[in-house]
């Protein structure tokens, strides 16, 4: 498919329907169904005979990751929550591929779940070279005053304790070559006040990532994060109101949302050789919308 042919080029796009799901979403549900690139991602070997973790790599930009990581050549370990029609799919779509993928369900609010994952991945993968820190929760609150300690709380355990703790796991095994990879957020620059607690965090894993790679590259393995703008996903659909989905993606640039096909790429690059000189960077997938 060439670039003139990808259907995501076309202007202008119909709005979003209106439709709403509980917590934690499932994307078969959603309306459309998000592009994950089945039929579109090529691989190129960049990542031949590497194993890489993936959370929250049962949908959305994970299951995007997941499947192109595949075709260049990686076995996967993909951790999510509860959603199994999703975490099959994805699974369908890496063995497809010719690749290993091992499904992990679980909580990531939880140090010793983390730990775990990184043993799964060691014990039936044989080895680790890549982390990819992507799962996570949001909700929206029109006020700080109707964000609950509790709510608040899951928010940072989620997005930000799990990260520190699969990193803190992992970096013990990841070889010299090994890469980190977070995803943060367009949030973490342009907030918006009903995304207060999300915000937050995504702020906290820019800071992380820049840190955290000043350390890690003493043993060779690199630490970035991918920063997405509006993107089609399961949490969308759980999270924003249902009256506000057809406008979603209409304030960047590009006038539209992202497919996670179109984020799966940076992650590609991150992980691979071809990225070899980049440390503590966040790489904007926006849709035109400017970083600072």
């Amino acid at each position: 498919m060439t670039e003139s042919q990808d259907p995501r080029q076309q202007e202008p796009q119909p709005p979003l329907p209106e439709q709403e799901q509980s917590p934690p979403g499932i994307e078969a549900e959603m309306q459309p169904r998000p592009d994950y690139g089945e039929e579109s991602y090529r691989g190129h070997g960049r990542l031949e005979g590497k194993v890489a973790v993936i959370t929250g790599g049962d949908s959305g930009i994970g299951r995007a990751v997941a499947l192109a990581f595949a075709r260049e050549g990686a076995d996967v370990l993909i951790a999510y929550l509860n959603e199994e029609p999703d975490a099959a799919e994805t699974a369908r779509v890496v063995e497809a591929s010719g690749r290993r993928c091992v499904a992990v369900a679980g909580d990531i609010s939880d140090e010793g779940h983390c730990e775990s994952i990184v043993r799964r991945a060691i014990d039936e993968l044989g080895r680790l070279d890549v982390l990819v820190n992507n799962a996570a929760y949001q909700m929206m609150y029109p006020s700080i005053q109707e964000i609950s300690t509790e709510e608040w709380d899951k928010t940072l355990r989620t997005n930000l304790s799990a990260m520190f703790w699969l990193c803190k796991a992992a970096l013990p095994h990841l070889p010299s070559g090994g890469a980190i990879i977070n995803s943060a957020s367009v949030e973490a620059y342009q907030p918006k006040p009903p995304l207060l607690a999300y915000a937050t965090t995504k702020g906290a894993i820019v800071t992380f990532t820049k840190a955290l790679s000043q350390e890690a590259i003493e043993q060779g393995v690199r630490v970035n994060a991918v920063a997405p703008g509006p993107v089609w996903t399961p949490l969308i659909a759980m999270s924003y109101p249902r009256e506000q989905m057809p406008e979603f993606g209409k304030s960047v640039p590009m006038q539209r949302p992202a497919q996670p096909a179109e984020l799966a790429p940076a992650y590609v690059f991150l992980a691979s050789s071809e990225s070899s000189y980049v440390n503590g960077e966040v790489l904007g997938v926006t849709g035109g919308k400017l970083l600072p």
